[in-house]
């Protein structure tokens, strides 16, 4: 198989897989070899990170690789893509993110009864650890948060950084 095939059998990967995935899992859906995974990879970052001709960018969460829009492009087809997370959860989930971590019984007194529903949602998506701390629960993102929003680090600090970033918060 020429080099060529092989990036666009791992371009198919990424793009089917509609999240971060692993080369273990590119291995699986591939038959390719971690080293010939990660030159294909290298290569498609080449194709649409490093050049104005796709619309596409390949990004890296942690050790994991997705397929997304670019940004500039993202904020223009919003609107025709159903969110996975409604907005008002996604807001619970930003505010878990950067002041984690939190309790549940600080984060009801900032938005409301609502978030116990909201908590719910975002543990059953995995995107949110609630561990017991006598009558309430301490809340922190978990390890899939910054594989689903493609960001490069576990540390709250850093996430707390990217958030404050994404939204111009001023530190």
């Amino acid at each position: 198989m020429s080099l060529d095939e092989e990036v666009r059998l791992v371009e198919s990967a990424l793009f089917s897989a509609g999240r971060a995935i692993s080369i273990d899992e590119i291995k699986e859906a591939t038959g390719l070899s971690p080293k010939k995974i990660k030159e294909a990879i290298d290569e498609l970052i080449r194709i649409h990170n490093e050049s104005d001709a796709s619309s596409m960018e390949i990004v890296k969460a942690g050790s994991k690789y997705a397929m997304q829009l670019k940004p500039v492009y993202a904020e223009h087809t919003r609107k025709l893509a159903k969110p996975e997370i409604p907005f008002h959860v996604m807001k619970t989930l930003a505010l878990i993110a950067y002041h984690q971590p939190i309790r549940q019984a600080d984060l009801r007194r900032m938005i409301g009864p609502k978030v116990y529903d909201h908590v719910d949602v975002l543990v059953e998506k995995k995107l949110v650890n609630a561990k017991p701390q006598g009558s309430t629960e301490l809340l922190t993102t978990s390890r899939l948060f910054p594989e689903y929003f493609g960001i490069d680090s576990t540390k709250p600090e850093e996430i707390r950084e990217f958030l404050a970033r994404k939204t111009g918060i001023k530190k």
